[in-house]
């Protein structure tokens, strides 16, 4: 791929300064040389897209290379399915690793070569515990592990019982080889950890040559090594992994990369783990691992975000060495952004009510011209048909509206889109009473929106004409949890499962306006006023499917701020996000005991009070409102007071603590 593809981010990540560092050194002799690793045991999900941008983007930022390697040291969970797909995600968003395609399997031979080397110098011996055994005896953080009965075993013994084990002559959990380190070590995971078990399962690449197999602790860092691997990149879960890297590769004496730690990528209302993504497969909560609701990279594409989307995202969330949790709104407004630019608008009604035109002549049509793309001119326009008979959203009618709802209600005018201004006169009603069929007046002299009188409505709605609309399925998804964590829950006999949104998918049958008949897989457009749709790959021509990517606004946060200071007070506990309050930096903060106004529309029902004139990270302490009376005010007065050298503020009235969330100041969390 060009350069021009993925831009670097715009600030040095400590990543890349040390990758800086080290060209400016001479450390590797000016070689960039990362790799991508996954263990093929499911498919990928937006946490990996991180790293792979990360290792893929330093190789091409540095004139480096990046390796596609597979960890495929665990038979009994890996499968050719996931290689493909994992293949696939990666040249989806970009990448390519060219030639240098490997497999931990390729190193088997030179493993256990390596691993009689390291028994030959007394460092390895074979251990005939039981693995429950072994747990036990590795001791805890403040105790030391005891030793096992083997292995004081001689090297000759233990040659001969590993390559026995070898040989297949013992059964599954007879022996284990460990690493002779040392088991009291106040580093746990260096108390003589595994490096080979007995497995009789058939490999996915080598059949049943091998019947033991490496631990992934024991093949990483030797696979990085074979490689010539300069920067080993990793996730922080391997940061405390990083002294038994070292160890092996030092005690080899082979080549010794650089093992690298940093944050992961972490979603709000989703997980990240594999085992429960492969738990939501199986148990058929969801269709699949691309089911659109899903956080898998193929799930995102089916879906329609973009590959440069998700690019973006990354860049934006940026590397650090401290684990958090990103908004999902993060990602939904880098699919938005881009679309908003590049994607043709059309009109589809979800909900369809139909409305007679009747003072428009029958059998008679005409062509009105509608813009594709208001944020691009080179998109050109197109023509859509208009009748005497459409249908409107279902929403957009009000038999009797409040005084707050502008759009069409019994003697109440409208604007529809690139056509007239309409008035309703009458109602159709079926049986019990619900509303079948509207009927209109359009002012013929008020053709794209302006009159000659000058007179103004207040909505404008989307439409398509009745008779020469295209029926279409439209999977309108949500978030997979309904919650942010979904491993909060309500009580203990309840588990993550039970934050499953219900409403995480909803089908409709949709009329769609005729130039949407004939798209195909992979067409991208906003329906007006509804959101950003993508064709799904099951569509065909007798069956138009269109799977929602993303609302145009966040209706989760539009939600919420719906009877906010009600739910506010039942509100789980969560920490500070970090905001950026856009005042002078000099300001001084505000002094114990003084009193500062914050407004209403910071506080949400996931988030604690945020004021505009703070600076600073706050010790938060929700007690009341100030003014009972008028719970809906815009301020609300907040009280600061010194607490352990952070800032805490309370609510105005003397009402029982709601919630409370603390940082420190002046860091986040």
């Amino acid at each position: 791929m060009s350069e021009t593809d993925v831009k670097p981010p715009e600030h040095r990540d400590f990543v890349r300064q040390i990758v800086e560092d080290d060209l400016r050194t001479g450390k590797w002799n000016g070689i960039v040389h990362t790799r991508f690793p996954p263990e093929p045991n499911g498919y990928l999900h937006i946490g990996h897209a991180k790293s792979i941008c990360l290792n893929f983007g330093i190789a091409q930022e540095y004139n480096g290379k990046c390796n596609l390697r597979f960890d495929d040291t665990n038979p009994e969970k890996e499968e050719v399915e996931y290689v493909e797909s994992i293949k696939e995600d990666i040249r989806w968003l970009g990448f390519d690793w060219e030639d240098r395609l490997f497999f931990a399997s390729d190193y088997f031979e030179q493993l256990y070569q390596w691993a009689e080397q390291l028994i030959r110098d007394g460092k390895a011996y074979v251990c005939s515990l039981s693995l429950d055994e072994i747990r036990a005896g590795r001791g805890t953080p403040s105790e030391p592990g005891t030793d096992s009965p083997y292995r004081s075993r001689s090297v000759e013994e233990n040659l001969e019982l590993f390559r026995a084990m070898r040989a297949g002559k013992f059964d599954e959990g007879q022996h284990v080889l460990r690493a002779k380190i040392d088991m009291g070590h106040k580093v746990m995971l260096l108390r003589d950890p595994i490096m080979y078990r007995i497995r009789k399962v058939e490999h996915h690449r080598t059949g049943d040559q091998w019947c033991i197999y490496p631990t992934y602790d024991y093949t990483h860092g030797q696979s990085d090594s074979l490689e010539g691997i300069t920067h080993s990149i990793c996730t922080l879960e391997f940061e405390n992994r990083r002294p038994l890297y070292d160890w092996f590769c030092e005690n080899l004496g082979i080549h010794h990369p650089q093992q690298i730690e940093f944050n992961r990528l972490n979603l709000t209302y989703t997980v990240m783990s594999k085992r429960r993504l492969l738990e939501l497969v199986r148990e058929g909560y969801v269709n699949g691992w691309d089911d659109p609701r899903m956080p898998t990279i193929s799930g995102l594409r089916r879906r329609g975000y973009t590959p440069e989307s998700i690019r973006t995202l990354c860049t934006r969330v940026g590397v650090t060495k401290h684990n958090a949790v990103t908004d999902m709104v993060v990602l939904e407004n880098c699919i938005r952004e881009e679309l908003n630019r590049t994607a043709d608008r059309r009109m589809a009604v979800l909900d369809p009510l139909k409305v007679v035109i009747t003072n428009y002549p029958e059998g008679q049509s005409e062509l009105l011209d509608a813009v594709n793309n208001p944020e691009d001119e080179s998109a050109g326009s197109r023509q859509v048909p208009f009748g005497r008979e459409l249908y409107i959203e279902r929403e957009d009618f009000m038999e009797d509206p409040p005084k707050s709802f502008f759009r069409l209600g019994p003697g109440r005018e409208v604007r529809l889109r690139w056509a007239y201004f309409i008035k309703c006169h009458d109602v159709v009603k079926d049986a019990d009473g619900n509303v079948t069929e509207i009927h209109c007046t359009f002012d013929p002299e008020s053709k794209g929106g302006n009159t000659p009188d000058g007179r103004k409505v207040k909505a404008t709605l989307h439409w398509v004409h009745a008779t020469s609309s295209v029926q279409a399925e439209v999977r309108l998804y949500d978030h997979l949890f309904s919650t942010e964590d979904p491993d909060q829950v309500a009580d203990d006999s309840l588990d993550w499962r039970s934050n499953l949104n219900p409403k995480s998918l909803e089908v409709v049958t949709a009329a769609v306006e005729p130039s949407l008949e004939t798209v195909s897989s992979g067409y991208r457009c906003q329906f007006e006023r509804k959101g950003y749709f993508f064709v799904d790959k099951d569509s065909s021509a007798d069956r138009l499917i269109f799977n929602r990517i993303v609302t145009l606004k966040d209706a989760w946060a539009k939600a919420s701020k719906k009877g906010s200071w009600q739910r506010l007070r039942s509100a789980p506990c969560r920490p500070l996000k970090r905001q950026n309050t856009g005042i002078d930096p000099q300001r001084k903060v505000p002094e114990s005991g003084s009193v500062v106004h914050f407004h209403r529309h910071r506080i949400c029902p996931q988030q604690p009070v945020v004021w505009r004139e703070m600076r600073c990270w706050c010790r938060v302490v929700i007690v009341g409102c100030t003014d009972k009376s008028r719970p809906s005010s815009r301020a609300t007065q907040v009280r600061l007071r010194g607490h352990s050298g952070l800032q805490s503020a309370a609510v105005g009235a003397p009402d029982e603590i709601r919630r409370e969330a603390w940082a420190v100041k002046g860091q986040s969390p």
